[in-house]
């Protein structure tokens, strides 16, 4: 009941819904290439991929966003963020009929696999860059009072946006998988996620062009990327509750990609044989369906506990309830403990991401959000880098370890320590105002 009140609260702003209707079209699409960019590479029924398979799939598809962040970050601070939306839609559309193209003709030679990952790396980039350039937007379509309740909403309304898309490409890849070979089966899935971004391209249109912001738009020269990048590093470390939040979030990644990708695993390599793709796929869509609900329920419960807690409370309870949820029972490998870890640390994970996105856009200024979210993607990729990479030299083939899962909880534990040492004398409720006046209503009547 929350999440509709908050929903319904903010439905009043004409430029907050159509923003949100991008942002459901273009993670719906991101989901439909998740999915066929994982049947494609990681369940293909002639190998057994293995932790470094899963860490080469995130370096390729996140890392070099990571390199070149920065510099498209001071474009989304100086250049039309509504014409952001609209040209990256369309340029992700085009490369997606790319992808079917290639994965159409049923090679798999060295020269087809350097285009597939050259044109992948390309869009998957172009998709880090389109979330960054939503949550800068964000601001410009709420009150500043409302700041946690869009980002309870926008950014959980979102995923379910990708469980969609995913739910999609997994029914229709299981589907078309009976009627036709794989490769063809996969060639459709990124036809119709290239129709899925032309949709988003459309519906950026409603907005109009300075809508969006950036309120001030010099002329972009080639020494603003150093210079700018520098000026966001220093305004985040000056609001030090913005800064934290990163920090903060940045090592949560990394534990939970680690977690990630060793149930990608034991899915794929301990509850099946390796020629039992579809049954695999299909385990894992329930997966992925159970952690995006538990993204959902975030959007739920974190406004009126951050109102209850504050903000820093809610993410330290968080934290150390991921450690918890980690064990007991994520160590216990069966299918329904597993997907109850993965409803419960879905929710706990959408929770610190709801915080930190209202801490770095109610501290820091508009002039530098979009950099700031730009560094914030940066932390994200890196952090499923590191923890792909950590994975593949820590995990076993099949994924199954509880002495890992143990050492990830103690992590958690650690984290928690940190966060709630160095956040001390902060003040992190900023842009919560509204909640706290919906919590006294009640008792002024």
């Amino acid at each position: 009941m929350s999440f509709v009140r908050s929903l319904r609260q903010l439905w009043w702003h004409r430029y907050f819904r159509r923003l949100l209707a991008v942002r459901i079209a273009t993670q719906s699409c991101d989901g439909v290439l998740q999915i066929a960019l994982a049947s494609y590479v990681l369940f293909s029924p002639e190998r057994q991929p293995d932790a470094a398979s899963v860490a080469v799939v995130l370096a390729i598809t996140l890392l070099p966003f990571s390199i070149v962040g920065p510099f498209v970050g001071v474009v989304l601070d100086r250049w039309s963020r509504r014409q952001i939306l609209l040209i990256v839609n369309l340029l992700r559309g085009a490369l997606a009929l790319g992808l079917a193209a290639l994965v159409a003709t049923e090679l798999r030679d060295a020269g087809v696999k350097i285009a597939f990952y050259a044109v992948v790396l390309v869009v998957m980039s172009l998709s880090r860059f389109l979330l960054a350039a939503l949550s800068a937007s964000l601001p410009h379509t709420v009150d500043p009072s409302e700041y946690l309740v869009a980002n309870s909403v926008m950014p959980t309304v979102g995923p379910a946006g990708a469980l969609l898309g995913a739910g999609l490409g997994i029914g229709l890849r299981l589907g078309l998988g009976q009627v036709m070979s794989d490769y063809s089966a996969n060639a459709i899935l990124f036809v119709i996620a290239a129709a899925g971004c032309m949709l988003s391209a459309g519906l950026a249109l409603r907005i109009p062009r300075r809508q969006l912001g950036p309120d001030e738009a010099p002329e972009t020269r080639v020494r603003d990327v150093i210079t700018g990048l520098a000026a966001a590093v220093r305004h985040l470390a000056e609001r030090r509750a913005a800064g934290l939040g990163l920090v903060t979030i940045g090592a949560h990644r990394v534990i939970y990609g680690i977690a990630m990708v060793a149930t990608i695993l034991v899915y794929r390599n301990y509850f099946h044989r390796v020629d039992q793709v579809e049954a695999a796929i299909a385990d894992l869509g329930v997966l992925v369906g159970l952690t995006s609900a538990g993204f959902v329920l975030a959007a739920a419960v974190t406004p009126p506990m951050a109102a209850r807690l504050g903000v820093r409370g809610w993410i330290i309870i968080s934290i150390a309830a991921s450690a918890v949820f980690q064990v007991i029972p994520g160590a216990i490998y069966a299918k329904v403990p597993l997907s109850i870890a993965a409803f419960l640390l879905g929710l706990t994970a959408q929770s610190i991401k709801i915080c930190v996105d209202t801490l770095v856009q109610a501290n820091v200024n508009d002039e530098v959000k979009g950099r700031a979210f730009l560094i914030y993607d940066m932390i994200f990729n890196v952090a499923l880098v590191l923890a792909g990479i950590i994975a593949a030299a820590i995990l076993p083939t099949n994924g199954k370890s509880v002495l890992i899962l143990l050492i990830l909880a103690i992590c958690y534990l650690a984290i928690t320590a940190a966060f709630t040492l160095a956040s001390r004398n902060l003040e992190m409720n900023k842009g919560t105002e509204s909640l706290a006046a919906e919590r006294v209503k009640p008792a002024t009547r």
